[in-house]
């Protein structure tokens, strides 16, 4: 089984306004709810691409139970904890000559809530994954992925790390089974500017000396590079299509990367399909489908 973890998932809430002013009412000419957050939306993939996970996080209040019928119709499979102050966030993306975003906080979470997460790990074993994406509320402490990570010590569950500088790299030392940051972040973490493929490579080698198995860099248009725990370095530009919406495109390489390894054990393919499901779900407005991630492999 794959179990994502999203500690502050979110409704997000898209609305179109053409022409927006501040100050003034506008009005909206397309609106959408979605459940949002990253683990979320790599289980949404990964069940689009025909695999199930199970959903782990915090939920709380009306929009708490609004996301998990969301995710429920999704097909996701949710395991949520209940918090019992505050509620989940709502994200609004305000899409017009500029786009902006307005991000709520989420609820407030106790050690109790957080001793309840690290209680649902307990029956991991080797043949399961662990996905930890996204950031961490600011109600949580700092090293909250490596006490997840430490929760499954020792028990050969392949831990999957989708996150920002000190995120990522605090977790290194844990070895996970795959961090999949893109060039800029892998720039901010080594104070470097990183453009091309090639640039990528030797950094993505040192989160390996540093822990990592494998290194999944996502680089929007230039594409993608993952360096393997096997020593092979694969490179690929990307497909040919109009972005029509970035957000969930790095999740979807989680999840595409996930699928074909399950599905051919080759690194490869495994690529190859995070690569695709990436760019179909920015070349939509929706996260990828499997239909749309074959064509892109079969273009």
């Amino acid at each position: 089984m794959i179990y994502t973890v999203t500690l502050n998932p979110s409704l997000d809430y898209i609305v179109r306004v053409d022409g927006m002013r501040l100050g003034t009412i506008n009005r909206t000419a397309f609106e959408q709810i979605l459940p949002g957050g990253k683990g979320v939306n790599v289980s949404i993939v990964l069940g689009n691409l025909g695999h199930g996970s199970r959903a782990l996080g915090f939920t709380a209040g009306f929009t708490g139970s609004e996301l998990e019928r969301l995710c429920g119709e999704a097909g996701v499979d949710c395991d949520f904890i209940r918090v019992e102050r505050g509620m989940t966030r709502i994200n609004v993306k305000v899409k017009s000559d500029e786009e902006t975003e307005l991000n709520g906080r989420g609820p407030a979470i106790t050690e109790e809530d957080v001793e309840a997460l690290l209680a649902k790990l307990d029956g991991l074993g080797a043949d399961d994954t662990l996905v930890l994406s996204g950031s961490v509320p600011a109600c949580l402490p700092s090293d909250m992925y490596e006490r997840l990570m430490l929760r499954v010590a020792g028990r050969g569950v392949r831990v999957v790390v989708d996150a920002e500088r000190e995120l990522l790299t605090r977790s290194l030392p844990h070895r996970p089974f795959l961090v999949k940051p893109n060039n800029h972040e892998l720039g901010d973490i080594f104070g470097v500017t990183l453009s091309r493929r090639d640039e990528v490579v030797p950094y993505a080698r040192r989160l390996q000396e540093q822990g990592a198995a494998n290194v999944l860099v996502s680089m929007a248009g230039e594409g993608g590079v993952l360096v393997a725990q096997t020593g092979q370095v694969f490179e690929s530009a990307a497909a040919r299509g109009t972005v029509v919406n970035s957000v969930g495109a790095g999740d979807s390489s989680v999840a595409g990367f996930l699928a074909g390894l399950m599905e051919t054990g080759s690194y490869e393919t495994a690529f190859r399909m995070a690569l695709a499901a990436g760019s179909a779900s920015a070349f939509s407005d929706h996260l990828a489908t499997r239909a749309e991630v074959e064509a892109l492999l079969s273009a």
